[in-house]
């Protein structure tokens, strides 16, 4: 559909470089889990390759499925076909495309505007900054859409920002206005299609790989899954597979790399571990496994409970 020419939001902004507001109420005994139906893609970003677009357009069932890209993450007030997101999309087989974007919360409430959403078989949320595409769409009509989408079987996917919506809580490292289009206390809530977890893209593109440690510790319970850059989990149920070239990073305050004996020299443990390609991550039991001829568990991966500090 044409784009829709995006309301002004203030101007004023706060150089944030990460934040996390008080703990939201998780308790230890939190359980992630991703969508009953349906599929979500979870891209780190800066993605080289089609292979993660590639398998979005699977899921949604080909190249001539209705696709719908959301580019409100961007700077720009306006979007047509020349956006780079559908170029991306295009490049990978997509032949199916159309703009979906406001940042008008009462358009995005109309049935207008989410009737493209009913016959769509998938939708991707472009990167940029995440809480744009939350103060555009949390808790209205678009956001409800997005799980009936799930539930006849379709799939949502995002990189960057596209992924983070996704999560139960949104680290944001963007520059954020000092009053936004939604509730103070809503300011870290994603979308919730995937229950419990915290997400973080480009995550060792941009040396963040210890910044989820301090953010799990201060939501007890819940899951933090790191995302490198031209890498993606395929979440469906609770099975999360590992695509991409690089790894995916997994923050389990109940599991932990234990330092090994004195005489090994290797008494260093650590909170986070790494999964590949083709690693697969169960979101309710909170277990890895590799594949081969036997699927095995991650090497050095231990239960045990992460030390206060």
């Amino acid at each position: 559909m044409a784009s829709l020419r995006a309301r002004a939001l203030p101007n004023v902004l706060l150089a944030l470089c990460l934040v996390v507001l008080p703990p939201l109420a998780v308790g230890l005994d939190a359980q992630p889990h991703g969508p009953a139906r349906g599929a979500l893609v979870i891209s780190g970003g800066a993605e080289t390759t089609p292979e993660i677009y590639q398998r979005f357009i699977e899921l949604a069932g080909g190249p001539d499925a209705p696709i719908l890209v959301v580019p409100t993450s961007g700077n720009a007030e306006t979007y047509d076909d020349s956006c780079d997101c559908l170029r991306l999309l295009r490049n990978a087989g997509a032949r199916n495309l159309t703009l979906l974007h406001t940042r008008d919360r009462a358009i995005a409430n109309s049935e207008a505007f989410v009737a493209p959403m009913r016959a769509a078989r998938g939708v991707w949320f472009a990167e940029g900054n995440s809480w744009k595409h939350a103060d555009a769409y949390l808790d209205t009509r678009v956001h409800r859409e997005l799980f009936a989408l799930l539930e006849r079987g379709g799939v949502v996917g995002g990189g960057s920002a596209g992924a983070r919506i996704q999560s139960d809580f949104m680290m944001l490292r963007s520059p954020e206005p000092a009053q936004r289009a939604i509730p103070e206390k809503d300011w870290r809530r994603g979308f919730r299609l995937v229950r419990d977890v915290i997400i973080d893209p480009h995550v060792l593109a941009r040396n963040r790989q210890f910044d989820l440690i301090g953010v799990v510790r201060a939501h007890p319970g819940m899951l933090g899954i790191g995302i490198d850059e031209n890498t993606a989990l395929v979440v469906k149920g609770n099975d999360a597979e590992v695509i991409g070239g690089s790894y995916v990073l997994i923050y389990d305050d109940q599991r932990q790399i234990l330092p090994e004996p004195a005489e090994t020299q290797r008494t260093v443990g650590g909170l986070f571990y790494f999964l590949r390609r083709g690693d697969r991550y169960d979101l309710r039991t909170r277990q890895a496994v590799r594949p081969g001829s036997t699927p095995r568990p991650i090497d050095r991966v231990a239960e045990r409970r992460w030390p206060a500090h």
